[in-house]
């Protein structure tokens, strides 16, 4: 794992092959055990990016032991550990993101310590602003992963990030 580039806001890292994206995402998850507020993350890419991946490592390194399957059927995978209720979303389904009112997805938002939502711009003006945003995408040598801050939770996250 490299990285690549570094602002106040946002961090880059360019991985190469899985196991340096499930790393990525255990890195993330030390980073969000030491914010005690709630977290939206919001994971965009293509199909096949690295989303669920990034989320796998992300829940194994927070307590969750077993397979991380990806939610794109069930929409959310609901997970409770250590630091409390996690919900893994996929909205790759959504016809429209008023859907998303009428299955209750609000009170997801309000119990969740951490919300995983892969594939957000299907939910676009209805979810809130995450408080930090992943895009991956392919780079000649593996991927390309970037993080930006949209809050001051965000911003702690991306600090402890690049201490690495």
């Amino acid at each position: 794992m490299t990285d690549i580039k570094k602002s106040h806001s946002s961090v880059k890292f360019e991985l190469l092959g899985e196991e340096a994206t499930v790393a990525l995402g255990g890195q993330i998850a030390d980073a969000i055990a030491s914010i005690k507020a709630p977290l939206l993350i919001t994971l965009t890419g293509d199909l096949g990016a690295g989303k669920t991946t990034l989320s796998r490592g992300i829940l194994q390194r927070l307590g969750h032991v077993g397979a991380v399957k990806s939610p794109t059927y069930t929409l959310i995978e609901p997970y409770e550990l250590p630091l409390g209720a996690v919900y893994h979303c996929d909205l790759y389904r959504l016809a429209d993101a008023e859907e998303l009112e009428y299955m209750g997805f609000a009170d997801y938002l309000t119990h969740a310590a951490l919300c995983l939502v892969e594939w957000p711009e299907k939910g676009e003006g209805f979810l809130p602003r995450p408080s930090v945003a992943v895009q991956i995408s392919s780079s000649q040598r593996g991927r390309c992963v970037t993080l930006e801050a949209n809050s001051a939770e965000g911003i702690h996250l991306i600090g402890q990030l690049k201490g690495l």
